[in-house]
């Protein structure tokens, strides 16, 4: 199979969320006064409740607005103190907007492709300022023919919208010559099952697929995305 169009996600795929994530909450948290040495306790207790509520989104449990503007006022509530979570979100998307750091070997894997001379495009669920933001703080950006973001697109994965309007602004787009790149089972590849497009699932720690998504294909580093791309 010749893949033409690609589809990449950003996070855990291409960008290092993980360390984004702590160096935009530990500004974060200073700023809002919490201690040094509480640092580690607030961020172990918000990291896995901010993953579970991206997992609502995805499920259609919650909407994206009502992610953005509770999840810090939830996080103080656990402590005990009340914000303004509105207020804490959107000092915290600032930080996140200005972290551009990227996986071991993402920029050198981009170009390889590059000159493979395939179609390169994100396809992320996110803030947008974030979002744009975070690639203009990395060296990946000019890699990207096109940039599809949720909040752009006015859908978000794994909704078959979200391709749709892709396909309808990408030139000589097919679904049967387009991968998707991701590390999320409930985003990126059912996103892809959704839209009859093959999948690449992204897993570098070996996880189990514990969900109904069926990966077309699985990986653990970008070698073997290169050559599933030479085949």
């Amino acid at each position: 199979m010749t893949y033409t169009h690609l589809l990449f996600d950003l996070d855990h795929t291409l960008l290092d969320f993980d360390r984004a994530e702590d160096l935009a909450l530990t500004y974060l948290l200073e700023e809002a006064g919490v201690a040094s040495r509480d640092l580690k306790v607030y961020k172990d207790h918000y990291i896995p409740m901010n993953r579970s509520m991206w997992e609502d989104l995805n499920h259609g449990l919650i909407t994206k607005p009502e992610l953005l503007r509770t999840r810090f006022s939830r996080l103080f509530e656990h402590f005990g103190q009340e914000v303004d979570g509105r207020h804490l979100a959107g000092r915290y998307q600032h930080f996140l907007s200005q972290q551009g750091q990227e996986l071991p070997q993402a920029h050198a894997f981009l170009s390889n492709v590059k000159n493979r001379g395939h179609k390169i495009y994100a396809a992320t669920n996110g803030v947008s300022y974030i979002q744009r933001g975070r690639l203009q703080a990395s060296s990946i950006l000019p890699f990207f023919d096109d940039i599809f973001i949720s909040d752009e697109v006015g859908a978000h994965k794994p909704s078959t919208d979200f391709f749709e309007k892709i396909a309808d602004q990408v030139n000589d787009f097919h679904p049967d010559s387009a991968l998707m790149i991701g590390d999320s089972l409930t985003a990126d590849i059912q996103g892809g099952n959704n839209a009859g497009i093959d999948s690449i699932w992204f897993n570098p720690k070996g996880l189990v697929n514990e969900t109904p998504a069926v990966p077309t294909y699985q990986v653990k580093n970008y070698q073997e995305i290169l050559t599933i791309l030479s085949k």
